[in-house]
């Protein structure tokens, strides 16, 4: 728990406008490079994905009664199934599959209210989830490779590694080397320098940013008046798995942002209102044209330094994140970021999430000697990462998402040893709220 009076408590307001404005900017910096690098990847608008974290971030923090300062940006464990929905069927499918998943999150939240939360422990425990948050980030590693050093025509250019290069190099001394307010903004920076190189190595194109206006309304992608939206089993299957890995995130964020505001955000308002509102928010980002959203490790690091951990500061930088999706001249820059730049970044990115998949096992004292644990972690990484495929018909489960379900059914049919049924038995948290206090 906190150990330092903060600057300013979770409900309290920022007494001067100035104040308010400089300290929201601060999150919206925090969150801008994370937030706009998923549509780029997925084909997503970056304007609607603007507004989106801003709309979800605003819906959590009113679901949650404003008692959990938290922001919401574009949720990178979604890539994949985006991508894969969006070549096969198109994007409206993966949008459906982004409402869907959003819903998921509604269900379990009622069921949280009434159960606890000790099931969903039990169904994905660390020997689970490690594992295929590390297929998340290695199936992504061929889009970074790929970004990085081959231009359009699919051929090496040189020029683009430089560029990636150097601004993987600036953004890893960023990350290692910065300290306070900077530490918080890496790819911010890593960005912003690789985009000057390749200005200098001529290689961005100013187009869009010539053609954008002042004031623009993003390009929604609305279900019933832009598109039809049907259930495709196939798509839901791809797509609605990984929130079984976005919920166990979740539960280690909200970990994380009780013990820097020194208050138990599971206990209150309860995990089944941060669970709910997280999953209103994935779907209302969803309904209007944007990746599923997810709270934000690089926003509880900007509460960690400054001790500021008002929800108007967060709910100020959701409004300034909504403004910036409504400024043509935004959205024209980030059309301008060459490929090699987000190549760079995403080499990075990509790694750490294989890399925090990794720490969930050693930070559980998951036990690889174990022949049970070895098992599944195997059996996870070489079905995701291999692409193996199970199909039934025009119904097909395949990459992560089977890789989770097998994952799952693995460690509940394996035996457990007596040690490892008495470490269960230890775990917490188990927060469960009354029915009639929802």
């Amino acid at each position: 728990m906190q150990t330092h009076r903060p600057v300013l408590d979770v409900q309290e307001r920022p007494k001067h406008p100035l104040q308010w404005l400089m300290l929201s900017l601060q999150h919206v910096f925090a969150m801008f490079g994370a937030t706009v690098l998923v549509p780029l990847l997925t084909g997503l608008n970056t304007s609607v994905a603007l507004v989106a974290s801003g709309v979800g971030t605003l819906i959590f923090l009113a679901v949650t009664r404003f008692k959990v300062p938290t922001y919401l940006g574009s949720s990178f464990a979604y890539i994949v199934p985006i991508i894969a929905v969006s070549e096969r069927w198109g994007v409206e499918d993966a949008l459906v599959g982004g409402m869907v998943a959003g819903l998921v999150y509604g269900i379990v939240s009622l069921v949280i209210t009434y159960t606890g939360v000790g099931w969903l422990m039990k169904l994905l425990p660390p020997i689970v989830i490690g594992p295929v948050i590390m297929v998340i980030g290695l199936s992504l590693a061929p889009t970074a490779v790929n970004m990085a050093m081959n231009g359009a025509d699919g051929k090496y250019n040189g020029t683009f590694l430089l560029v990636a290069l150097t601004t993987l190099a600036v953004t890893l001394l960023a990350m290692t080397y910065f300290k306070g307010m900077w530490s918080t903004v890496p790819i911010l920076f890593g960005i912003l320098t690789g985009y000057l190189v390749a200005v200098a190595a001529g290689i961005v194109d100013f187009t869009s940013l010539k053609q954008a206006s002042f004031f623009q309304v993003p390009n929604f992608t609305v279900p019933f008046l832009d598109y039809s939206p049907t259930l495709n089993w196939a798509a839901l299957a791809l797509i609605v798995p990984v929130t079984l890995v976005t919920l166990t995130e979740h539960i280690g964020e909200q970990k994380v942002t009780s013990r820097i505001i020194g208050r138990e955000t599971l206990l209150d308002p309860g995990m089944h209102r941060t669970v709910l509102g997280d999953g209103l928010a994935k779907t209302i980002a969803s309904i209007l044209g944007g990746p599923p959203v997810t709270t934000y490790g690089e926003n509880n690091g900007v509460m960690a330094i400054t001790r500021v951990y008002s929800v108007f500061v967060l709910g100020g930088a959701a409004v300034l994140a909504i403004s910036f999706g409504f400024l043509g001249y935004v959205e024209g820059f980030i059309k301008t970021i060459p490929t090699p730049v987000m190549g760079g970044i995403s080499i990075l990115l990509f790694g750490v999430i294989a890399s925090n998949g990794l720490r969930t096992l050693v930070e559980s004292k998951v036990d690889l000697a174990d022949k049970r644990n070895l098992t599944i972690t195997a059996v996870i990484l070489v079905i995701g990462i291999g692409g193996a495929a199970l199909k039934i018909g025009n119904f097909s489960l395949e990459g992560m998402a089977l890789a989770t379900i097998l994952g799952v059914l693995l460690n509940l049919i394996l035996p457990k040893t007596s040690i490892e049924v008495a470490a269960h038995e230890q775990e917490t948290p188990q927060p469960k709220r009354a029915a009639n206090d929802f």
